[in-house]
């Protein structure tokens, strides 16, 4: 089943309540905050602050398990590469290999840190409908080249999905069963040709059929916002939690704490 991130943007919660405008402003600034954390112990805090924001979003735990194990992939390895190869010198050596406990605890900032950025950006883009967050965006005078690319490109990553899934169905009924021979790489190869070449002739159909409707690079929308003073409040709660948190990054605050978790 494909990813679709705003599966349950429909379930009541503080943060589905919340003004789009003002929920991708602050917790996309928290997700940056998040990125230039520095120390461990702090990437824990914001961890645990997005995770406290995720259960305030009443997003499923089954679907936010489902999102991270696609970015877990991408993580895990760096915890069998960055100890080892590490520059500096090594505190021991696993079979022969360097071990360095700095490049275990950069693993480990990279790992935290990017788990939190995930969880953040599944509330924000999970809590509300796609379109809605990408008028939002629109709104906060991102580009607007970069918005109809965002839609466009989630937009038709289903249908080209769709369309792979009948070419599947098309040879398994035609009799193909995958083997490892010359053959099978062969069909494959064709298969790949063939997606590609039918999603270009669709993107011709679509821009087409866009022009034909008076498309000329705008985004229009009959979408309205309306804010009152709990967004503020909300907005004015993740800006303070996050200022604490580049505060205690940058003051040192668990340097003690660094020098005992080595």
């Amino acid at each position: 089943m494909p990813l679709d991130i705003d599966r349950f943007a429909h379930l009541a919660s503080p943060i589905q309540r919340w003004d789009p405008r003002f929920k991708i402003a602050s917790l996309g600034m928290l997700a940056l905050a998040i990125a230039m954390i520095k120390t461990v112990p702090v990437a824990f805090l914001a961890l645990l602050l997005a995770l406290i924001v995720m259960v305030v979003s009443a997003l499923p735990m089954h679907f936010i398990r489902h999102g991270l194990s696609f970015v877990l992939f991408f993580l895990i390895p760096f915890f069998l590469i960055m100890p080892l190869t590490y520059p500096g010198e090594a505190s021991f050596h696993v079979l022969g290999l360097p071990f360095s406990w700095d490049g275990l605890r950069l693993a480990t900032l990279i790992f935290v840190k990017a788990i939190a950025i995930v969880l953040t950006t599944f509330v924000i883009f999970g809590s509300s409908r796609f379109d809605i967050s990408m008028i939002s965006l629109q709104y906060l005078k991102c580009p607007t080249v970069v918005v109809q690319m965002l839609l466009f490109t989630y937009r038709y990553t289903f249908v080209f999905l769709e369309e792979m899934r009948r070419m599947q169905t098309s040879m398994r009924a035609r009799g193909f069963v995958p083997k490892t021979d010359r053959n099978t790489l062969k069909i494959y190869g064709n298969f790949v040709g063939t997606l590609l070449v039918r999603s270009f002739e669709r993107t011709e159909r679509v821009y087409k059929a866009m022009l034909s409707k008076g498309y000329q690079g705008e985004f229009h929308t009959l979408v309205t916002f309306a804010s009152d003073r709990r967004d503020y409040y909300k907005a004015v709660v993740i800006f303070a939690l996050m200022v604490a948190m580049i505060w205690l990054d940058w003051s040192g605050q668990f340097a003690p704490a660094l020098e005992a978790w080595y």
